[in-house]
């Protein structure tokens, strides 16, 4: 049979489709950054009425790596970026300045009741696009961060001083540093092999490869394979003062003025650096050369009694849900805290035990209250026992999502599956007493191999049978037992559970005690597959919701090759 071919007449009205719809996309895009650009508004302080009587609610600070229009696994996408700043809009947070940081400190002045220090470090060009709008729209004023040394290399991923200088005369950000330069010392990879000194570059191409075995460049000595100095305390002073010297000199240069904000690489040492001598350097010139040092990760709050020397934020990660910063700032400052519930339709459904959960699109995101869990109960689910269920995992492999069946109020008779850290199990629970009926690790060689990191992303397909006195479980479609022998018969309700399970590894030291459950497209039938429950799209919403997913898909596909 002859391929089929087109007429030059077919082919030049495909070209002219297709250009046309080339350059609609294209003046999309121009749009976006265009309104990314530039702002037509100012930024509004706050009201002095929102004035707490006394000092004694302090301020958070939440400080973002950097943003992406689809995020990355360390930079936070613009649309999770959009839902955290609405939320703590929502929640009655007004920004605060540098300046109300140095009164509050120097001069004794008091600070709105609800109060929030916002930065984004490492001073890139894209968290500057695609953050400007948001802040405009929730009247938040921003510290950019930057390192000296991008501007000597006119590096066109970080901002250049004629950027920053614009960012600052729109009203909406002030300018910090994080220091002269990003870099590595004392690098060790997993295998113990010792590979000293690499700048930021390197480090990231080797990430992989590299325990926690590191430090940062103004920490410690250089030390060799043996953890020896391998420089004097003369030669190791002049390489840290050869960095404030640099950085003050260049933002003299470049900007006019040395900014007077500082954050320490890296925090939470208990002092200015690993080692003392190498501390007390660092302190000399940082107290010489700023007014504010943020010199803690973490934890949010700071209160009256803090050194404005020894701040601490919180760093939001690219995986965190909006009630996952909400949960952690909660637990800081312990003030009522408004949650995220996304579609109350689907809410309805649930009894929130404790946690909280969020329902968006095709998803139940289960947020478990610190160092504990977060559970939910089905409604109408009390007599639940002969059923089909399945749902794809999707929170993070460390951590624990388990799902109870045939259970009672208390969940202390129940049959429970539990996906914790990539393993299995299924637990029988009668009168509080547990028994381990099966268990099986998922992918057994990376688990022999690696350890895994905080933020590694997990996502597992779920199927489970309940019939009489068996059960059947597969993973991702592979079927790891079958006709399964449980003891409880009895009818009982669904819970969906979130668990903090271990602070786990992370190559950055960050340490996090809230998990995100995340339950996409559970659905649930009787035997005969009868729904009872199905959070699915269906009919015309999931036409909706696959139209937008395209729209986006484009857009960012453009954004990124062209």
């Amino acid at each position: 049979m002859d391929k089929k071919t087109f007429s030059p007449l077919k082919k030049d009205k495909i070209k002219i489709f297709r250009s046309i719809l080339e350059a609609i996309i294209l003046i999309i895009i121009a749009v976006i950054i265009i309104k990314s650009m530039f702002s037509f508004t100012k930024y509004m302080p706050y009201d002095s009425a929102n004035l707490s009587s006394d000092q004694s609610t302090g301020f958070i600070a939440v400080s973002y790596f950097g943003v992406d229009r689809t995020g990355t696994d360390t930079l936070i996408s613009t649309g999770k970026l959009d839902e955290h700043l609405k939320a703590l809009k929502d929640n009655g947070y007004v920004t605060i300045t540098q300046k109300d940081i140095k009164d509050y400190y120097l001069n004794g002045k008091t600070l709105p009741k609800k109060s929030i220090f916002l930065l984004f470090e490492d001073g890139r060009t894209d968290t500057a696009i695609f953050s400007q709008k948001l802040i405009e729209e929730y009247n938040f004023k921003g510290t950019m961060l930057t390192y000296a040394d991008k501007f000597e290399k006119e590096d066109t991923k970080f901002l250049s001083p004629k950027d920053l200088l614009k960012l600052q005369k729109s009203s909406y950000w002030e300018l910090g540093t994080n220091g002269y330069r990003l870099e590595y010392i004392n690098v060790f990879d997993k295998d113990s092999k010792y590979l000293g000194r690499l700048d930021s570059i390197e480090f990231s191409k080797l990430a992989s490869t590299i325990d926690r075995d590191y430090n940062h460049y103004l920490m410690d000595y250089i030390r060799d394979e043996d953890s020896v100095p391998t420089e004097s305390y003369e030669e190791m002073k002049k390489r840290v003062d050869y960095d404030y010297e640099s950085l003050n000199k260049i933002y003299k240069e470049k900007l006019g003025y040395v900014p007077e904000l500082y954050v320490l690489m890296h925090s939470n040492t208990g002092q200015f650096g690993t080692n003392k001598k190498v501390s007390q350097i660092n302190e000399d010139w940082i107290k010489d050369s700023f007014y504010i040092n943020f010199n803690r990760e973490g934890y949010s709050l700071n209160k009256a009694n803090s050194s404005i020397y020894d701040l601490t934020r919180i760093q939001p990660q690219a995986y965190w849900s909006t009630n996952h910063l909400l949960m952690r700032i909660w637990d800081d400052t312990k003030q009522d805290t408004e949650f995220v519930v996304g579609d109350k339709a689907k809410s309805s459904k649930f009894e929130e035990v404790s946690g909280k959960a969020e329902f968006k699109d095709e998803s139940i995101i289960l947020t478990s209250l610190p160092k504990d869990k977060g559970i939910l109960k089905l409604q109408d689910s009390d007599k639940y026992k002969d059923i089909k269920l399945s749902a794809n995992l999707n929170g993070n492999i460390i951590g624990s999502q388990g799902i109870y069946l045939r259970s009672d109020e208390d969940q202390n008779n129940s049959i429970y599956i539990e996906l914790i850290n990539n393993e299995i199990n299924i637990i029988e629970k009668s009168n509080g007493n547990e028994k381990n009926i099966f268990s099986s690790k998922l992918d057994k060689e990376d688990n022999e191999k690696d350890k895994f990191d905080i933020k590694d992303p997990g996502s597992r397909k779920l199927d489970v049978t309940l019939e009489n006195n068996k059960s059947s479980l597969s993973i991702d479609g592979v079927s790891l037992a079958e006709n399964l022998e449980v003891s409880n018969t009895n009818g009982g309700s669904v819970y969906l559970e979130s668990k903090w399970a271990e602070y786990g590894y992370s190559q950055r030291n960050l340490s996090d005690d809230v998990y995100d459950g995340i339950f996409e497209k559970l659905k649930i039938t009787d035997l005969n597959d009868n729904k009872l429950y199905d959070s699915s799209f269906n009919g015309i919403e999931k036409i909706a919701f696959n139209i937008k997913n395209l729209y986006n898909n484009i857009i960012n596909w453009f954004i990124k090759y062209l």
